[in-house]
């Protein structure tokens, strides 16, 4: 069984499935198989799976359980005595669709290998107290995919092809009290004001009997770095589906942006995986234009490099599962300087340029435990989930986050479609950036905004808390009423801290 693929069989849901739900996401021809470090589909089955649960973005993912998808498992009967852990492509949301088989068309399209699938996803979030203002907003997102596997469809044995598209509308209602630092609304953001915007276009081949897997086109690097299936359980931003500061650095770009690059996974064992790639940075706001489709943009001569270790054991006779993650990522290209010029003193009080610091860093610890069962599948009872990640403070204004989380399914009363779940997170803003919006302060300036967007304060540090439950509430169909507590909105003590209730609408069509 492959290392990272969440199996929730008697949820009628995949993690992953959720992801695309939940970002409302789906594309538009989404081919392939992914790499097995990131996000993982799983097949599911039976009547009326929801989509309530998520991965990072919606993207590619690791392998899939043979014995959740009867034609993988046809296939692995002809492999020789090397031990094969399946091949790493999945569909999303297996056939579990609102509008059922769609007449009969979706069986014959999984017969020729062809995973279609259409989503819709709605939150509308307010703040009844604090922040900078009493504000509520709307945000969402349609979309299609199509996961193809060209085995099935024209013999070519283990290759797939992935693309992603999506639509999405609205604005997170963080910004409107204050916080740009933790959206309580996943949904938003990057897309453009465009029909279609590309999430990613790639291909994907494995060998070795699947220990090896190559992934090359444009890709979300947090799509196969960084990532966890459990992440979008969560609506909050910074955590869903790839946790901050990383995914917003120009090498490290999560869903919906992408990256021109190629990832590399080999599998020593059935437990173990060490993951590589190579992607190009662009210079611009935007990756591949405001749309995603210019894919030709200048100044791509930079590289980001991570690499990721993952272990998955099990535990005992109810086979408790761990995802257990480690990992650090190199940018080549060239940032200035948060605070300082090129003689170390505030470069806003001296006038003179920011200083260039060459490369930039970034770790990563991430962690997952089942500490109860439920079921059957990889994540079908009580789950732990802890983690931290670190960028460099003296040119990313977000220095760590570290995050710590319990889920739990709903199985234990009565209702083994639905989840609950918590989360608590904290976010430290760099040494550098705090200095920057100091001299401001004292020059009488406004203060520059950063990869967050807005300052309205000098920042130092900020706490989220987050309660859910997901509600299977029709085939394909979840509702999850949200509650979300932020201490120090935006970071600062400019306004006091706001408590959030929403609601978020998924369905697979």
């Amino acid at each position: 069984m492959p290392a990272d693929v969440p199996d929730r069989l008697d949820k009628a849901q995949s993690f992953y499935g959720r992801a695309i739900a939940k970002f409302g996401l789906l594309s538009f021809l989404s081919l392939g198989v992914s790499l097995a470090g990131g996000t993982a589909f799983a097949q599911t089955t039976g009547e009326g799976a929801s989509p309530t649960t998520g991965a990072s973005g919606g993207i590619s993912a690791p392998a899939s359980n043979a014995a959740s998808d009867p034609v993988i498992g046809a296939r692995q009967g002809r492999v020789s005595a090397v031990q094969d852990p399946g091949p790493y492509f999945s569909a999303p949301m297996g056939a579990d669709h609102f509008f059922g088989d769609w007449g009969g068309i979706q069986p014959w399209l999984l017969d020729h290998g062809i995973h279609l699938l259409a989503s819709i996803n709605e939150e509308f979030f307010g703040n009844f107290t604090g922040g900078k203002q009493r504000a509520y907003s709307d945000a969402g997102q349609v979309g299609l995919e199509l996961d193809v596997d060209w085995e099935r469809l024209a013999g070519l044995r283990n290759f797939w092809t992935h693309m992603l598209v999506v639509n999405g509308h609205g604005q997170n209602v963080s910004r409107n009290f204050g916080d740009s630092i933790a959206g309580v609304q996943e949904i938003y953001g990057a897309r453009g004001n465009v029909v279609a915007h590309l999430v990613s276009m790639y291909g994907e081949r494995s060998f070795l009997h699947n220990r090896v897997d190559l992934s090359v086109g444009v890709m979300p690097v947090g799509s196969f770095f960084m990532a966890s299936p459990l992440f979008c359980d969560f609506i909050n931003v910074a955590i869903c589906g790839n946790p901050a500061p990383n995914k917003y650095t120009p090498g490290n770009r999560d869903w919906p942006s992408a990256n021109i690059g190629a990832v590399l996974r080999v599998m020593p064992t059935n437990e173990s995986y060490i993951m590589a790639g190579i992607f190009a940075v662009s210079p611009h706001a935007f990756n591949g234009g405001i749309s995603g489709w210019a894919l030709a943009q200048d100044g791509l001569g930079k590289l980001s490099t991570p690499i990721e270790l993952g272990w998955t054991p099990s535990f005992g006779k109810s086979k408790l599962i761990g995802h257990y993650k480690l990992g650090y990522s190199y940018d080549n290209s060239q940032y200035p300087n948060l605070y300082e010029d090129k003689y170390g003193n505030s470069y806003l009080r001296s006038g003179l340029a920011a200083r260039k610091e060459a490369g930039m860093n970034s770790m990563w610890l991430l962690a997952d435990q089942m500490l109860i069962r439920n079921g059957e599948g990889q994540s079908n009872g009580l789950v732990a989930l802890a983690g931290a990640m670190y960028d460099d403070g003296k040119t990313v204004a977000m220095r760590d986050h570290e995050w710590a989380g319990i889920i739990e399914t709903g199985k234990p009363w009565g209702r083994p479609l639905d989840t609950v779940g918590a989360m608590y997170q904290h976010f430290d803003m760099s040494h550098s950036v705090t200095l920057q919006q100091e001299s401001a302060q004292e020059l009488g300036l406004p203060f520059p905004s950063n990869q967050w967007g807005q300052v309205w304060g000098v920042q130092s540090h900020e706490n989220t808390y987050e309660l859910f439950y997901s509600a299977h509430v029709g085939r394909a169909m979840a509702l999850e009423p949200d509650f979300q507590y932020i201490q120090r909105p935006g970071a600062s003590t400019v306004f006091h801290d706001a408590a959030v209730l929403g609601v978020q609408f998924t369905v697979v069509l």
